[in-house]
């Protein structure tokens, strides 16, 4: 049995080929499971209102393919932010935030990634920290209700764009529901930006790191940024990760409509591997 697992991020692929065809694909470019997303369109929404059927056809998909899905990016949380100074906004994110958690509970999904963000669309405040924090330490016990694990995703923006600044929530909830899960390219780029050593910054999640995004990117360019074009130094970047215990790892990419996607998810799971194995020697 591998010392670790490889997730791939469901928005690699196109959604055009549902949740089966997803599965499979994912299997086929050798990846362990899917980290799905609800993200903030409502058809991603949605899927937090999914019936005990829909629920129960995706467990059995899961199954036939071979293929779990063992995470989900709540990035909805970005529209319908946590920190917001409208009732109605906040209302409405503590709706997705909990529903998401209990979906995942249902779909037998261990980690649900919340984004780092206090608010996305609008000013940060001592009102919008003061609502986010409120708001995360509700979302740990409902985790802890659901016994699912709740990571903070390390953002773009200078609110939680570095795994120093995840602790100190993470410290402030003080729950073992609660931890942090790094984005590699975010963090590179916030290293780059500050001026600090990135995998120091990741040393200082030591004990509340569940798992780590494996991302590209380039100073300044978050995203669609193909593997191993852009700054992240993966091997160093992944060394130091197992070093802290960390053992799940997740290939986020996207599908822009290039002819080339599968072969892209497909060299990113070699390609990273290829790192993962070094570590397990």
């Amino acid at each position: 049995m591998s010392e670790y697992k490889i997730g791939l991020y469901e928005k690699a692929m196109s959604d055009s080929l549902g949740w089966e065809g997803k599965m499979k694909c994912a299997k086929e470019c050798g990846y362990d499971y899917l980290e799905i997303s609800i993200d903030a369109s409502e058809e991603k929404i949605n899927r937090i209102y999914m019936d005990q059927r829909e629920r129960k056809e995706i467990v059995d998909l899961m199954y036939q393919t071979g293929l779990p899905i063992r995470s989900v990016s709540v990035s909805a949380l970005t529209k319908y932010a946590l920190g917001d100074p409208s009732d109605e906004m906040r209302k409405r994110a503590q709706e997705i935030m909990e529903k998401a958690i209990e979906l995942a509970a249902d779909l037998g999904i261990r980690t649900v990634m919340l984004p780092g963000y206090d608010i996305y669309f609008g000013e940060s405040t001592i009102e919008t920290k003061k609502h986010f924090l409120e708001n995360i330490k509700k979302a740990a016990q409902i985790g802890a209700r659901e016994g699912v694990l709740l990571g903070f995703e390390t953002m773009e923006n200078d609110f939680m764009n570095t795994t120093g600044k995840a602790v100190k929530y993470v410290s402030m909830v003080d729950s073992p529901y609660l931890q942090i899960y790094p984005d590699s390219g975010n963090i590179t780029n916030a290293a780059v930006s500050n001026k600090h050593d990135v995998c120091e910054d990741l040393s200082l999640g030591k004990g509340s790191i569940i798992a780590l995004h494996l991302k590209e990117s380039k100073p300044g360019i978050f995203r669609e940024v193909p593997f191993l074009t852009g700054h992240v130094e993966f091997e160093h970047m992944i060394e130091t990760a197992w070093d802290l215990g960390v053992r799940r790892f997740v290939t986020e990419m996207w599908d822009v409509g290039q002819e080339t996607w599968k072969e892209d998810i497909c060299f990113a799971n070699k390609s990273m591997r290829e790192i993962l194995d070094k570590q397990c020697k």
